[in-house]
């Protein structure tokens, strides 16, 4: 994953969408295709914020309409449906908090355990992977994505060359932002949680 021929570009910025009640509950978000709480509108409105300014060559957005309302409430009406970007398959715990199924597991964490019947964790890691060979092969200076959870958490992980598990230390809030980058040829976290 390393830029072979470095130069102080690009930068990830990745926007997670706002609240829905499902976030808001602690339930597994994967594919259900869940709007916006009202605080979570105003959440994405208080995003743009943070997003003012910057010129994005490319916004991309997962096609999952809580993601799309979130581009478009933070000023990004025309952001590209980027399939890959989906959420994290959750199989059979979708819909399920992982507290009710520690009451069974006491010991699971997702990161370890993984669902069944949806995506791996390398399946999920796999996805964040080729949206990133893309980026960094793009030429492009700043890309945004409006992305979900999980996923934003694996693909931190990824753009920083590590093992997809450790997107367990990244935790993002709804409707935060982030941006990823470089320090010299090493990749980076510039800003976290904005």
């Amino acid at each position: 994953m390393t830029n072979p021929a470095f130069a102080p570009r690009p930068q990830l910025w990745i926007l997670r969408h706002g609240e829905t009640e499902w976030s808001k509950s602690g339930q597994y978000t994967g594919l259900t295709d869940l709007p916006l709480t009202v605080e979570g509108e105003q959440q994405a409105v208080e995003a743009r914020k943070v997003l003012d300014g910057v010129d994005f060559d490319m916004v991309l957005t997962s096609p999952l309409r809580r993601a799309r309302r979130t581009a478009e409430l933070a000023g990004f009406p025309d952001a590209r449906h980027e399939p890959l970007a989906v959420e994290w398959n959750y199989g059979d715990y979708e819909g399920i908090s992982s507290d009710l199924i520690r009451k069974d597991n006491p010991d699971y964490l997702i990161w370890t355990h993984g669902v069944p019947n949806g995506e791996s964790l390398d399946e999920v890691a796999a996805r964040a992977d080729k949206i990133i060979g893309r980026i960094l092969e793009s030429g492009m200076d700043n890309v945004l994505i409006v992305a979900h959870g999980h996923f934003s958490r694996i693909l931190t992980a990824r753009w920083l060359e590590l093992p997809p598990t450790e997107g367990r230390h990244f935790i993002l809030g709804t409707a935060k932002v982030c941006t990823l980058g470089w320090d010299k040829k090493t990749p980076a976290i510039v800003r976290w949680g904005l």
